[in-house]
Parts: structure tokens; sequence; C-alpha cells
């Protein structure tokens, strides 16, 4: 198969996107817990889901309406990457006695800006590829792999870096070099093909003019169960970002665990997660072929509860650590079936005038709605049965998260239609 050079461009694009995430994101609770923020870690992981409300939304009206997606691309990196580096230079001059408020403040503006581009370099890419005359749903998860690729060439920097004497995993250096990324990522969006904008103002309708129409999907009962759904199983995506690493670092006051390599590299360990999206993401094509939308984002569903079961089970030594293994290999079903399909689902599905919109909704969603009450929720569950308990137990806290992601599961299976199944029904 030949490669065409936009298929390449969006690689890099891809993995400069979360190469941004990957430098932080599963290493910020570690961090957090050993400057004495670890209750509130899940504020920072919540500040993301509250920001993915409004704010791909947002940018998406902007994108459809406004301003070329690539440009809003860029924009929200240049934003990102500033306030992002403005809290590693913060927590630099802070010295030990890193204020929560501060911190907090120049974090969420950065995500703020952040968690719209997401769902912006879904609608570049898609517009590329069809400007090329090619198959998003074909030509996309190939392309797409690289972000996956981007994300744990982060974490592995982050985990065996060591700058002053203390790995990356363990300071604030993870946030600079977010920042100094998202900076990069910034000036390269601008190369990418010119989206399309529809500024047409004539006789349109407050919805039209202000991009709400995308809201209008939910009057279909499928996408109405999709976007419910969503939410739902967008609880789950935060929780191992959040304390998966909190989790595994716990282990070092353990004195048969202390000196395990799941513990004092758990940032590689968790890596393997992304190593197996690397991988679920190439399935994704053969797999919505033979099984459909419905079937697919079902195995994601289960596959949450393997994650969290496995967790729950495993520890540091062996064989316990396979365990932990066997979690972080699910993991590229759990994330990549739901979110990956998802996004094309609603490609496919959504009205052309309306797509980044749509795909802003999807993300408001799961990384919106669904990732804010997961990871507060989550967070009381940890503070009810670790930081607060009598007897820590993090073991009760994940099967906690197995038992919801298995109801979920349940409920998907039974309410929502295969859409192969329903346009077959509505032919006939």
């Amino acid at each position: 198969m030949k490669i065409k050079a936009i298929q390449v461009k969006l690689a890099l694009l891809n993995f400069l996107e979360f190469a941004v995430w990957g430098a932080y994101l599963t290493s910020l609770g570690r961090y957090l817990g050993n400057i004495g923020l670890g209750p509130q870690i899940k504020w920072f992981f919540a500040m993301q889901g509250i920001v993915s409300i409004f704010m791909p939304t947002l940018m998406g009206i902007v994108a459809d309406r406004k301003i070329e997606a690539q440009k809003v691309l860029a924009l929200c990196h240049a934003l990102a990457g500033i306030f992002m580096a403005g809290a590693g230079v913060y927590c630099l001059t802070a010295g030990g006695r890193v204020a929560f408020a501060p911190l907090f403040i120049l974090y969420s503006i950065s995500v703020a800006f952040f968690m719209p581009t997401i769902a912006l370099v879904n609608s570049v890419a898609y517009n590329a590829l069809a400007e090329e005359g090619m198959d998003p749903v074909k030509d996309y998860p190939p392309v797409r792999v690289f972000g996956t690729i981007g994300f744990i060439c982060s974490m592995l920097a982050t985990n065996f870096l060591r700058i002053g004497g203390a790995a990356m995993q363990d300071t604030y250096v993870q946030l600079l070099s977010s920042g100094i990324l998202s900076i990069v990522m910034c000036f390269y969006a601008l190369s990418m093909p010119k989206c399309p904008v529809n500024k047409a103002h004539d006789k349109q309708s407050f919805a039209d003019a202000f991009g709400l129409k995308a809201f209008s999907l939910f009057k279909d009962g499928q996408f109405a169960i999709f976007f419910i759904f969503s939410m739902l199983l967008g609880a789950s995506l935060q929780i191992t970002n959040g304390y998966a690493n909190t989790f595994l670092g716990s282990f070092a006051s353990n004195p048969a665990y202390a000196d395990a390599f799941a513990v004092k590299n758990s940032n590689a360990l968790i890596s393997i997660s992304q190593a197996s999206e690397t991988l679920c993401i190439l399935l994704i094509p053969f797999c919505m072929r033979k099984w459909g939308i419905k079937n697919v984002m079902l195995i994601a569903m289960f596959a949450w509860v393997f994650r969290f079961a496995f967790f729950g089970l495993g520890n540091p030594a062996m064989p316990g650590v396979l365990l932990f293994i066997l979690s972080c290999i699910v993991y590229g079903f759990a994330f990549d079936f739901f979110n990956i399909s998802g996004s094309l689902y609603v490609e496919q599905n959504a009205p052309v005038d309306i797509r980044s919109s749509a795909q802003g909704l999807f993300m408001m969603m799961t990384n919106g709605f669904g990732a804010t009450i997961g990871t507060l929720a989550a967070g009381a569950v940890v503070d009810a049965t670790v930081y607060n308990a009598a007897v820590p137990s993090w073991s009760k806290a994940w099967f906690i998260f197995a038992a919801y992601a298995f109801v979920v599961g349940i409920l998907f299976m039974i309410l929502f239609k295969d859409p192969r199944k329903v346009a077959k029904a509505n032919s006939i």
C-alpha cells in the first residue's frame, strides 16, 4: 500500500498531540502526592472533565462557523502550552512550598485550551483525508496509532529521564516538557490543509448561528442513547490516569515490594496500556466491519471491568504483577474500542455542516460530564477506602470501579441497537 504525504503529516500531528498529554497525564498524581497534594488529585483530573463540558463544543462551533479548524487548533495549543509551562515555572520557583491554588489555576487554564484539541485534531484529520479521496474508517486508525506512540514516548521519557537526580515523574519538569511540546504543536498545526468554514448567516436560526444544532442529535433516540452511554463510560476514563501511578507508588511503603520494578518504574509499566492501544487501534477497521459499532463498544465496556479488577487482584511481585500487566493490555480495548469507534460513529452519522460541533459534543459527554462525575466519584471512593479508612484498601476501590463498569455494559447491551440492523430494518 502506497503511503501518501498527507498520512505522514497527520501521523506527526497525532504524535505531537498526544505527546503533549502523555508528558504528565499518568504521572501527575504521583507528583502531587509527593508534594502533599494527594487528597487534591481528584480536582486536577476532574478539571479536565469540567472544561470538557463546554470548551470542545465551543471551539467546535468556532471551527465550524468562524475560523478554520487548523487555526483554532494552533491557537488552543499556544495558550495551553504557555499556561502549562507557567505551572512548571511556578513549581520551580516555589521549591518545597507549592500551594494548591496557584498551581491549580495555571493548570486549569492550560487544560481548558488543551481538551478541545483532541476533537479538533480529529476534524482536521478527517477533512485532510477526505480532500485526498481517502476513507476515514479505513485510513484514519493507522494514522491515529501514531498519537498513541507519541503518548508512550512521552510517558517513557517522563519515567526514565532524570533531572537533578530525580525522575521526571516525581517532579514538576513533566509540566514544563508538556508546555514546550504544546507550543511546538501550535506551529505544526498551521501546516495542515485548510478546513472549510460555513460563514453563511442569511435566514439562520439562533441554533444555526451559534452552532447549537449539534444538540438536536439528542432528538434521535439512538444518538441520545449513544451520548448518554458516552457519559457513563467516560466516568471510567480518568480513574486509572489519576490513581494508577499513585496506587503503584503506595507499595513503596511495604519493604517486600519497595524495590519492585512496578513500583520504581510505574509510569513505564503503565505505558504497556498505551502499547496495547497501538495494536487495538489497528484492529478497529476489521472489528467494525465484522461486528458493528455496538459489539465493538461492548468489548470496550467489559474491558473496563477487567482493567479495574486486575488492579484489585494484583501486586508488584511475581506472579501478582502479571495481573497488572494484563490490566494494561486490556486497557487498549477499553479505551480505543469506544473512543475511536465512537468518533467514527459521529463522523458517519452526524450531518456534514455540524460534524466539528458533533465531535465536540461527543468529547463533552465522555471527557466532560462523564470524566468529571467519574473522577469526583472515584475520588470519594478512594478517600473512603484509602485516605480516610482505618485500614486502607486500594483493592476495595478497584473492585467498586469494576462493578460499576459491569453494570454500564449490561445496560448498554440491552438499550443500544446495532446501527447496521436499524439501517437494514428501515430499508425494508
